[in-house]
């Protein structure tokens, strides 16, 4: 299973027992921003900051300040970048919203936010969603905070601790699950809508049937139409030839007959007159014509007779396609497209019919493949479980809890779940002749945040700055000392901010920002200012003793010494 570590068993053991010995290390070297990191925060208008422009800087960052003076309103801005709750309740009194703007490099994200709860997120000037806000400072920014540290409570984090080091056998296990679930739910859909799909199946039967027997024909109905009109008149047709015929030939005195004799009157003068002549031999051409015109006329005359049969098979094959265009129309080319469609459905559900005998069988095998890799999931988590706990388990001790315990503790499930075959919760313990219990239900919010810290230091927090409020929260001397070792480490890889009253970690910071309050008009003002080596002694010494006096100088000198 080594394969899929970030580092061995045993390497985590070694690195947790050699910090076990660090409790003081030399400061890191924070001469270049860690890649991804912010560089400034600008805050407009939220809770009592009317006006902040903050530059950060790589390492190792301390927020300090009187109780009261508005330490943790820096961390409820970046959250506001990470998506938190943004209600009318944070805006400034008096004030129609706030705006908070972070700067990672040259990509700047910001969020505003009305008196009426709305937000406007943005990315580099583009109006986003706010989850996609989210998703974007996600990437560059943690936040551990006391009730964001919460989040460590649930199974499903604890398990990803373990998963986050096993990613192809996770991967493995998912693929397998997902391959079940969509058999399973295809099954339970088929079995579920059985009734349903026999009523389906007569249904895109009956209009396949109906559609094939038709078989219509793209274009077929305009001529159809062009053929009824001439079948239906073909009476007047007829009607109309015999009396033209009547008239030219056939009447007891017709055309043929008066040219005729027009033509015999004639034959006495074109013996002697040229002109007589010639109006006979048109006469004679009239003549001919008139008769061959006759022909036509009589041969339409009988040839136009109606053919019932002919006009019916017209008015029936019209009349179904109308039928057709009425169910499935309004076109016969909506006919053609809706009888593709009933014949591709009618294929599917034949072949649903048919995979319904063979598809329990199929999500019977599939059970049992991701069950199998269930099993290998599950082994190499054991296998990852005890040595994390232990790489765990030596950091926190440092942290001012030398007594405590933890472990992780596996329960089988009835059945698979997306997950795996089990759930995997930390069991935890602060005090010795204390039971260990699921850390869900006996952590305190400071022992959560210590928790978090060893992650972050063991695991590698996952952004490139990492800020903790109130992660001192119920320590002091040596464990203090232990926790401010421990983020110090973490700023050799990490940006870290972190929001303390304790001296003994802010006196471990490269950088030290003091948050105050002041009156302005009235009103309160909050603002954050970087410190001069002398104003940091001076902040030290109030943190230790309240006071500025030489002896809390003094000590201040000695924290401050401790970094060297």
């Amino acid at each position: 299973m080594c394969g899929a570590w970030r580092v061995s068993p045993a390497r985590l053991l070694d690195v947790a027992a050699k910090r076990q010995n660090e409790i003081v290390t030399a400061p890191p070297s924070v001469d270049r921003m860690q890649e991804g990191g912010l560089t400034r925060l600008e805050v407009r208008r939220l809770a009592t900051i009317e006006h902040l422009d903050l530059d950060l800087r790589p390492g190792f960052s301390a927020f300090t300040g009187e109780t009261g003076a508005g330490k943790s309103i820096i961390v409820d801005a970046l959250g506001l970048l990470l998506g938190q709750r943004g209600g009318g309740d944070l805006i400034r009194t008096g004030e129609d919203d706030l705006l908070v703007t972070g700067f990672a490099g040259d990509l700047t994200a910001s969020r505003r936010v009305t008196t009426q709860g709305r937000s406007t997120a943005r990315l580099d000037g583009e109006v986003v969603s706010l989850r996609e806000l989210g998703e974007w400072a996600s990437t560059h920014l943690t936040i551990h905070w006391q009730h964001s540290a919460q989040s460590l409570l649930s199974a499903a984090h604890q398990r990803r601790l373990l998963d986050a080091r096993l990613p192809a056998e996770s991967e493995r296990y998912a693929a397998a699950y997902r391959e079940w679930q969509a058999a399973r739910t295809r099954l339970d859909d088929l079995r579920r809508s059985e009734r349903e799909r026999a009523q389906r199946l007569d249904l895109l039967d009956f209009q396949a049937r109906e559609l094939r027997e038709a078989a219509v024909q793209p274009g077929e109905e305009e001529p159809l139409q062009l053929e009824l009109n001439r079948l239906a008149n073909l009476e007047s047709t007829s009607q109309g030839a015999a009396g033209a015929l009547e008239l030219l030939a056939d009447g007891e005195v017709s055309a043929v007959q008066l040219i005729s004799e027009a033509v015999r009157s004639l034959n006495a003068g074109a013996r002697y007159d040229e002109t007589s002549a010639q109006l006979q031999t048109e006469l004679r051409t009239a003549l001919e014509a008139v008769q061959a015109v006759a022909g036509e006329l009589r041969g339409l005359a009988e040839d136009s007779a109606p053919d019932p049969e002919e006009l019916d098979r017209v008015e029936t094959r019209l009349s179904l396609l109308a039928r057709l265009r009425g169910k499935y129309g309004p076109t016969l080319d909506d006919v053609l497209t809706f009888q593709a469609q009933v014949e591709d459905e009618l294929r599917g559900v034949l072949r649903d019919e048919q995979d319904a005998g063979t598809l329990a069988a199929d999500v019977d095998a599939l059970e049992g493949a991701a069950r199998r890799e269930g099993l290998a999931l599950g082994t190499a988590r054991r296998a990852l479980a005890g040595p994390l706990a232990e790489a765990l388990l030596a950091v926190i001790r440092e942290l001012g809890m030398p007594h405590a315990r933890l472990n992780f503790q596996f329960r089988e499930l009835d059945t698979p779940g997306p997950h795996g075959l089990e759930e995997a919760t930390l069991y935890f313990g602060a005090n010795p002749g204390e039971e260990a219990g699921p850390l869900a239900d006996v952590a305190s919010g400071g022992e959560l945040s210590r928790v978090m810290l060893a992650i972050s230091t063991v695991l590698g927090a996952t952004t490139p700055a990492v800020v903790f409020d109130e992660v001192d929260a119920g320590i002091g001397g040596a464990a203090a000392l232990a926790v401010a070792a421990q983020l110090s480490r973490l700023a050799r890889e990490r940006q870290v901010l972190v929001v303390t009253h304790l001296a003994q970690l802010a006196a471990r910071a490269d950088h030290h920002y003091k948050v105050e309050k002041a009156l302005e008009g009235g009103r309160t003002l909050t603002r954050v200012r970087l410190l001069s080596e002398s104003e940091r002694l001076e902040e030290l010494a109030r943190m230790l003793s309240g006071n500025t006096s030489d002896v809390a100088l003094q000590h201040a000198r000695e924290l401050l010494q401790t970094r060297d």
